[in-house]
């Protein structure tokens, strides 16, 4: 119908066909000595800096926009407080700018539950990212990391290594891969679950692939890590088993695809929704996805939380404030069996 648009970055809604069982990981931590489990993002934090606009502007361009909104994001932060919100035990491992916009978010993520013993503060500026918004929710981002850059190797095998029950470690491409990949070496050495969000999109460097359990793309981004492929089956299978990860792809209205144990693709019918802003649509389905996770769910009902969540945070504005409440979320855990 007129005015009603499927997220184009992320699969939302209900699952509707068969998925393969969770895979058997005797050795990974189920999250169960924890209420939510025990979920520790190695990423970004950033502040978002929003304009809202009937159109984007031509090069050289100045438009009149509809309204501005200052927000909390960061894929790391987002999917830190998406997981918090959804029932998880969430620390933070990352590196604020000496600057009020450092200090604005230790003190948010705080605000969600989330440990910040491992937010280091380096010398510089905290990372901004200016995002524009169209009627339709189509946004466009740019990032400027600043002092997330400055997230190194030994603060993130240091905070897993001191952090006790961990279920799962996340982590995303807005903090270098060298920390991603240290902190996801040691998880494995400890048995524990490794999640990577390939976002923004960029060649991945072998020794992060090869402590990467489960890989989370976007359409567009697995086209181009899989150098130009569609994500059809042939070309999911062939790139999971060329990285040697569980692959789950979000296909905007066209849902999920998700590689399973015996090589096939199981593919997952998303609902469609009035998107009023598409922006942290993604975060939030990995982080609500790794929380499931991190609860001892099997991989179909985290994917229906997942979905879920992301589902309903494109039908408000901003990227934190848009996600499910705590109070809400709870209601979406206990009906995904």
């Amino acid at each position: 119908p007129e005015g009603r648009v499927p997220c184009p970055t992320v699969a939302v809604g209900i699952v509707r066909k068969g998925v393969c069982l969770a895979r058997e990981r005797p050795t990974m931590a189920t999250g169960k000595d924890g209420p939510g489990g025990h979920v520790l993002v190695v990423g970004s934090t950033m502040i978002d800096l929003v304009a809202y606009t009937q159109r984007v502007p031509e090069a050289g361009e100045t438009l009149v926009g509809d309204r501005f909104q200052m927000g909390f994001g960061g894929k790391g932060a987002n999917q830190a407080v998406m997981a918090a919100l959804a029932g998880a035990r969430v620390a933070m491992v990352n590196a604020v700018g000496e600057d009020s916009y450092g200090e604005m978010t230790v003190s948010n993520l705080g605000s969600f539950g989330v440990d910040t013993e491992h937010v280091h503060v380096v010398p510089g500026e905290s990372g901004v990212a200016p995002i524009w918004v169209e009627p339709d929710g189509t946004n466009r981002i740019i990032i400027v990391p600043g002092a997330n850059n400055g997230l190194t190797a030994e603060m993130a095998s240091d905070a897993v290594a001191s952090s006790a029950d961990l279920s799962v470690v996340v982590g995303q491409l807005e903090v270098p891969q060298a920390a991603t990949a240290a902190g996801f070496a040691e998880a494995r050495s400890r048995g524990v679950l490794t999640v990577l969000n390939p976002a923004p999109a960029a060649e991945l460097e072998p020794a992060l692939l090869a402590v990467t359990d489960w890989l989370i793309p976007n359409e567009v981004e697995f086209g181009l890590l899989a150098h130009g492929a569609e994500p059809d089956d042939a070309a999911i299978v062939e790139y999971s088993e060329r990285t040697g990860t569980r692959l789950l792809v979000t296909l905007g209205g066209d849902g999920v695809a998700v590689v399973c144990d015996d090589g096939s693709v199981s593919r997952i019918e998303a609902d469609v929704v009035e998107a009023v802003d598409t922006t942290g649509a993604g975060d939030a389905f990995v982080g609500s996805f790794v929380a499931g996770l991190a609860a001892g769910l099997d991989e179909t009902a985290a994917i229906r939380l997942g979905m879920t969540c992301a589902g309903e945070s494109v039908t408000r504005p901003g990227t934190q404030t848009s996600f499910p409440s705590r109070e809400r979320c709870a209601e979406i855990m206990a009906a995904c069996p």
